[in-house]
């Protein structure tokens, strides 16, 4: 229950405090006095969006605070939340004048997020002309739920539904990683094959394009290595032949000095060396060879090893060696998942099948509820002079569970006799969405567990007995509920516990938002001003005398 209401400087309001009771308050006043600013500054601790446009005060702060008496119920929501429980919960935002916007329960900064959570399960705030809620199915929904007093079992669908929707999606998890796991196997294979075909040997690119220079000059190797030995020991005048000469000479001398039998040492081993490299000269000419073949295949070698390097941006058939041993430890880490997949398939299966089975159950009761339902509302529409006008609940059964369990709500509307039914939106006009919105939440409201009920205009296009007759139901409502009601309709101001009078105060500079709680002779007035207009006459006066029987 909403006790207490401060809002200051917000639109035309410097400051107002306004203490609700129990039962049926209403409030009326002038027009554009402010009776939906009020609304508008409840709205902001409800959590809509902040304007620094709409202060007073553009250097000041702007403060809505609303003091709520909590049940013991609710308690659960604070401790999720952190926040501590009070009986008496004070909701507070603030804006500053550069627009900065902080919301509180009981003094503790909560996210705006939470401020909507614990404030749309205290208030339930219909305004003519704002978002009207019967218009969505998800609340037609609810209502048909509450009527069936099924709550536990649906919140009971609705986990095992998440955790099978959880199961879903890993499924779907596993199967993509499955495809991409066979894809990515198929390709490594694919890798791994040409590595294997290739028999890379370490370091073998450096022999290959040696034996490729030498095969591809073979013709210049040979006539030089040929040259050169002929020149070293097999021409007339071959050079190791004249050394051994020389040798000879220091040979006869060196029995004079030991030194020059040293140097003579010494010229032998030289002779020794090149006799050594004339021979290998000779040999390497006679192995060398043009071998147009041996080319070919070598380089066809040479340009599969560069085709990898390339492919796989290394330099070396080492490198390529390490790419092909992590290709294979690649290959090896991948597990099978089929078997897992198998496994949660068949628990998908399962769990399908018993949430059909709930959601049946679900369907049965709900179907069970909407005769009545539909009568009733039917009834409370002719008291409300709309003789002919029907609601119908329309139920389609899925083919799949969906979190709603295998029915699919809308509630339809003919408010004329012969109308065919449509969804309500398209048909309902402004006053018959009031008559209607508050038919549905009269009946429901003890179910969807309502504390506090605001409407705004619900009066809107009625007048007479009808306004009567809503005021009535507002009463009635109001045993159970408190109920916080703008109207400009007497016939519904008549029947209230608690009535607001909200005024434009001129003094100073500027216009000022008031309200005050009427006494009885103030009421007396503000009912024959209602009825008549300003200044009431006295006909009027005593026709408001005679409606609030005083």
């Amino acid at each position: 229950m909403l006790k207490k209401l401060l809002v200051r400087n917000y639109a035309i309001i410097e400051k107002v405090e306004i203490h609700f009771s129990k039962g049926l308050n209403i409030i009326t006043g002038e027009t554009g006095a402010g009776k939906s600013i009020l609304l508008g500054a409840l709205g902001l601790i409800m959590g809509n969006r902040a304007d620094t446009k709409s202060l007073f005060d553009i250097e000041k702060k702007c403060i809505i605070e609303g003091i709520f008496k909590v049940p013991k119920q609710y308690q659960s929501f604070f401790d999720a939340h952190d926040i501590d429980y009070e009986k008496e919960t004070i909701i507070r935002r603030e804006i500053t004048p550069s627009g900065k916007s902080r919301a509180f329960i009981n003094d503790t900064p909560t996210k705006l997020s939470t401020l909507k959570l614990l404030s749309s399960a205290l208030i339930d705030l219909h305004q003519q002309f704002d978002t009207l809620d019967i218009h969505h199915v998800s609340f037609q929904l609810n209502i048909i739920d509450a009527l069936a007093m099924h709550s536990e079992k649906v919140l009971e669908y609705r986990k095992d539904f998440k955790v099978y929707s959880k199961n879903k999606k890993e499924l779907e998890q596993l199967i993509y990683q499955s495809n991409e796991a066979a894809k990515e196997i198929d390709f490594l294979n694919f890798q791994l094959n040409e590595f294997n075909e290739a028999e890379i040997i370490e370091d073998e690119e450096i022999e290959a394009e040696n034996q490729l220079k030498s095969l591809s000059h073979a013709e210049d190797i040979k006539r030089v290595l040929g040259a050169t030995h002929q020149h070293l020991s097999e021409s007339e005048n071959a050079i190791v032949g004249q050394l051994n000469e020389l040798i000879y000479e220091l040979g006869n001398i060196g029995k004079y000095s030991d030194k020059i039998l040293q140097l003579k040492q010494r010229f032998e081993g030289l002779v020794l060396e090149m006799e050594d490299v004339a021979s290998d000269m000779e040999r390497l000419a006679d192995e060398t060879e043009f071998d147009p073949g041996k080319i070919a295949e070598i380089r066809e070698r040479l340009d599969l090893i560069y085709r990898l390097q390339n492919k796989h941006q290394t330099t070396s058939t080492k490198e390529l060696l390490e790419i092909q041993n992590n290709i294979e430890i690649k290959i090896n880490s991948f597990g099978d998942l089929s078997e897992q997949i198998e496994q949660i398939e068949h628990e998908i299966q399962k769990q399908e099948q018993e949430l059909k089975q709930q959601a049946e159950k679900i369907s049965k009761k709900r179907q069970a509820v909407v005769p009545k339902f539909e009568k009733q509302i039917k009834d409370l529409l002719e008291q409300l002079s709309m003789p002919h006008a029907q609601l119908k609940v329309d139920i389609v059964h899925t083919s799949e569970v969906t979190p709603d369990g295998i029915d699919k709500i809308e509630f339809l509307f003919a408010s004329n006799k012969g109308s065919q039914f449509e969804a309500i939106k398209n048909v309902a006009s402004g006053g018959e969405l009031s008559r209607l919105t508050l038919c549905v939440k009269s009946l429901v409201a003890d179910a969807l567990a309502l504390p506090t009920m605001i409407f705004d205009e619900i009066d809107s296009g009625i007048s007479g007995d009808v306004a009567l007759k809503m005021g009535n139901i507002l009463k009635s409502l109001a045993q159970e509920h408190q109920i916080i009601t703008i109207t400009h309709t007497a016939q519904i101001a008549i029947q209230a516990d608690n009535h607001y009078f909200v005024y434009k105060n001129h003094e100073g500079e500027k216009t000022r938002t008031s309200v005050k709680l009427l006494e009885k002779n103030e009421r007396v007035q503000e009912i024959a001003t209602m009825l008549s207009g300003s200044p009431p006459s006295k006909n009027a006066v005593k026709n408001a005398k005679e409606l609030l029987k005083v």
